[in-house]
C-alpha cells in the first residue's frame, strides 16, 4: 500500500477506499444537512476551516479557508446540488483553478462520497460525520501510480466565532 501523504488542501480529504456502487433511485439535498454549519480544520492555525449553508433550492453552498502564518494561503468554493438524474453533485472551485465535478456514488446516514475518475487529483471527495460535533473531511486518489489519501479532521464551531478550536 502507498504511503500517505500529507499535503494540507482545503476542505477535502483522501483516503484509499474499496469501489463502491452508483447510488440508486433519488437523494434529496436535505439528506445532507448534517454537514451544514461551520467547522474549525483540528490542528491549524486559527481562520482553517469550512462552512457550510443548510440545503435551499437543491443545493447546499459551502466554503472553505487554509490559514498560515496569519495569511489565507489558500480557498475554495464548494457546492452541492441535486442533478437530473436524481443524484447529487459535488462542485469544488479550488483557489479560482477550474471547476471540477464529483458525482455521488455512495451516500448514508452521516457519509457522502463523491468521484470523478477523470480528475487528475482527487478522484474521491469524502465526508463523515463521527458525532454531531466531529466531521472529518477525505479525498483520495492517484498520484503517480500511488494510492494517496489525505484527512482533514474538524470540529464544529459557531459560526459567529472565528474557526478556532479553543
Amino acid at each position: 500500500m502507498a504511503s500517505t501523504i500529507l499535503i494540507r488542501s482545503t476542505a477535502l480529504w483522501l483516503l484509499v477506499v474499496p469501489a463502491l456502487a452508483t447510488t440508486a433511485g433519488t437523494t434529496s439535498i436535505d439528506e445532507l444537512k448534517w454537514l451544514a454549519g461551520c467547522w474549525a480544520t483540528d490542528n491549524a492555525e486559527t481562520g482553517t476551516g469550512e462552512q457550510w449553508m443548510q440545503p435551499a433550492g437543491g443545493s447546499m453552498n459551502g466554503m472553505a479557508r487554509v490559514v498560515r502564518s496569519g495569511q489565507e494561503s489558500s480557498f475554495e468554493f464548494m457546492r452541492i446540488t441535486e442533478s437530473d438524474d436524481g443524484g447529487l453533485v459535488f462542485t469544488a472551485m479550488p483557489s479560482g483553478q477550474s471547476a471540477a465535478d464529483f458525482t455521488l456514488i455512495d451516500i448514508g446516514p452521516h457519509k457522502v462520497v463523491f468521484e470523478n475518475a477523470n480528475h487528475d487529483f482527487p478522484q474521491r471527495v469524502i465526508y463523515l460525520l463521527e458525532d454531531n460535533n466531529r466531521l472529518i473531511g477525505r479525498i483520495e486518489g492517484v498520484i503517480d501510480g500511488d494510492q494517496r489519501s489525505i484527512d482533514f479532521p474538524m470540529t464544529r464551531i459557531a459560526c459567529d466565532l472565528p474557526f478556532r478550536q479553543d
